[in-house]
């Protein structure tokens, strides 16, 4: 059945139920004479009279009664259904995907969650680690978090947290082998630790500052990796340089199980932000989720 079939017995049931073409009209927003000929065309399509028409009244044929008997409660429950979807707009459900990189979601959308979903059961979040800039339209992401600039310049983007530090770090063990650096252009002289960026393939460049410009530098080294855990743990155990969160390898500064070098020449990298396309009517899940992660200063 089409469409405009289904909408023409829909009015049929409205005219039934008010026994007049006058006051279904006014309930349905339309005219009476545009009623009028919906109730025809469907009495001349099924080839029965419907409705018995006086000039003071309008009553429901015996054929007319067996089919609202029919439609009255169908159309109920669909209009119950649209009624339940209002629940949903009001109240916060379903799954959101994210795909990010394993350090957002460690110290933002991790913790974001602590806050989040134990008041909101009916919540679930599916979160990707990937260091890819993944398509989240075509990889069906409801959002992405990356660093401020490497988004998609036609999605919306939303700052989640600050901008952060950054520090090139060695173990005692190395850097006792190996001179520290005193510049970026020492950094020849060392092996690094290097992180694959699986769009590109590239590895990571690390960002330095010379002469007052951000430069970035590539550093070659005996091992890559595709996770900041597992170069936090080369670095500890020798192996050469790493290019890492600050508050990553704090714990290990404070120890003396690592040593920063370069610090004053490491610049803080541009915050995390969501990024996500544009949605005109974005759950109330995901309304939630941005007012959770909404990065204030």
């Amino acid at each position: 059945m089409r469409r405009d079939e289904i909408a023409d017995l829909a009015a049929f049931v409205v005219v039934a139920e008010e026994r007049s073409f006058t006051k279904a009209a006014v309930r349905l927003g339309m005219a009476q004479s545009a009623l009028s000929q919906i109730v025809r065309r469907i009495e001349e399509r099924i080839g029965l009279r419907l409705l018995s028409r006086t000039t003071r009244s309008v009553a429901p044929t015996d054929a007319g009664e067996r089919l609202i008997a029919t439609l009255g409660p169908m159309l109920h429950d669909l209009d119950t259904a649209i009624a339940s979807l209002g629940d949903l707009r009001d109240r916060p459900t379903g799954t959101i995907r994210i795909t990010t990189v394993e350090h957002a979601a460690r110290t933002i959308i991790v913790p974001a969650m602590r806050r989040m979903l134990p008041g909101n059961p009916e919540i679930k979040v599916e979160i990707t680690v990937d260091y890819g800039l993944a398509d989240v339209v075509a990889d069906r992401f409801d959002a992405g978090v990356r660093l401020g600039g490497e988004m998609a310049k036609d999605m919306i983007a939303m700052r989640i947290g600050p901008d952060i530090p950054m520090a090139i770090v060695g173990s005692p063990d190395y850097l006792a082998r190996q001179p520290p650096p005193a510049s970026p252009a020492q950094l020849i002289d060392h092996r690094a630790i290097n992180l694959r960026l699986p769009t590109s393939g590239t590895l990571n460049a690390w960002r330095m500052v010379r002469g007052g410009r951000e430069t970035r530098v590539r550093v070659d080294g005996p091992l890559v990796f595709n996770t900041i855990d597992l170069i936090l743990d080369a670095a500890l155990d020798g192996h050469g340089l790493a290019y890492l969160p600050l508050d990553q390898v704090q714990h290990h500064l404070d120890h003396g199980r690592l040593v920063r070098v370069l610090s004053r020449f490491t610049p803080d990298l541009p915050g995390y932000h969501l990024y996500y396309p544009h949605r005109r009517h974005a759950s109330s899940a995901f309304t939630l989720l941005l007012e959770t992660l909404r990065f204030k200063a």
